[in-house]
């Protein structure tokens, strides 16, 4: 059983050896890696959406040499307290991966057999993904179209990806939660003062949402060490500094021995109103 929809007609998938297909005819092959592509070209606003293989690469070698372990650990013991036995979670722009292969490791060593969908728009993080989590899958796709249907997910997960607040509140069922990971005030403020004149605090609000409750924040935060080299640009390569910084300041980054940087995320905990 698949918990992915058909992207054009909305009716329900069927998972073939080689492809997923609908009642109406719509087919969609699976990629040698697993994972399946579900973005219909009229909602394609690039030739190769999401991440590129640049970032994605430089975003796995940072989170895989365990410096966001603290932040893996917390969602890992949230979504097992909020995940029922058998339950759905969502990773709502998963990337490689990470964060949704830990979750998944985490429930089922605790029995609770967890069904998980993943999608992104990066094509080259999804094939990390689907080789990371082979019982769960994966699709490229719009956070802001999710192919499954309403009320499908127990629990849905957003770390640093868009809020697709409405779409978030179809796709859980009544009383389901919704982990949202935005900065905390202080994150990568020491990286942010070697690349601007004038870095500035992330702010610290909490939002209110139609439909949802917020039960709570759960603050994540560590001081990282960060050796001269890869560590720190492939910091710098997965955050959107990358590209919006001036040149000036990333050679002043490259050229430090060490970077000692807070990395401070505050994870939201909101429930779907019945």
């Amino acid at each position: 059983m698949t918990l992915f929809t058909c992207p054009i007609c909305a009716a329900p998938l069927q998972r073939q050896p080689a492809r997923y297909c609908c009642p109406n005819g719509h087919s969609y092959d699976i990629a040698r890696e697993g994972y399946v592509h579900l973005l219909p070209a009229n909602r394609k606003h690039a030739k190769e959406p999401g991440d590129d293989r640049e970032m994605t690469a430089a975003r796995t070698r940072f989170l895989e040499g365990g410096w966001y372990d603290h932040l893996r650990e917390a969602l890992c013991a949230l979504a097992a307290e909020h995940l029922r036995e058998g339950g759905v979670l969502v990773d709502a722009g998963c990337g490689e991966g990470y964060y949704t292969a830990a979750i998944a490791e985490t429930l089922s060593a605790r029995g609770l057999a967890p069904r998980i969908a993943g999608v992104d728009l990066s094509k080259f993080a999804l094939k990390k993904a689907a080789r990371r989590v082979k019982a769960a899958e994966f699709a490229v796709a719009s956070v802001y179209h999710l192919p499954m249907g309403d009320a499908a997910a127990d629990v849905l997960l957003d770390c640093f990806a868009p809020l697709a607040i409405e779409e978030y509140r179809r796709v859980l069922r009544p009383g389901g939660a919704f982990l949202y990971v935005v900065p905390g005030p202080d994150h990568l403020m020491e990286m942010k003062e070697v690349l601007y004149d004038a870095p500035y605090q992330n702010p610290e609000e909490t939002e209110v949402y139609d439909g949802f409750a917020c039960e709570g924040e759960l603050p994540v935060s560590k001081v990282l060490r960060l050796p001269s080299g890869g560590a720190i640009m492939d910091l710098l390569h997965m955050t959107p500094y990358a590209w919006k910084t001036p040149k000036e300041g990333i050679e002043r980054l490259a050229r430090l021995e060490e970077l000692k940087v807070t990395a401070s995320f505050r994870v939201l905990v909101f429930r779907k109103r019945s």
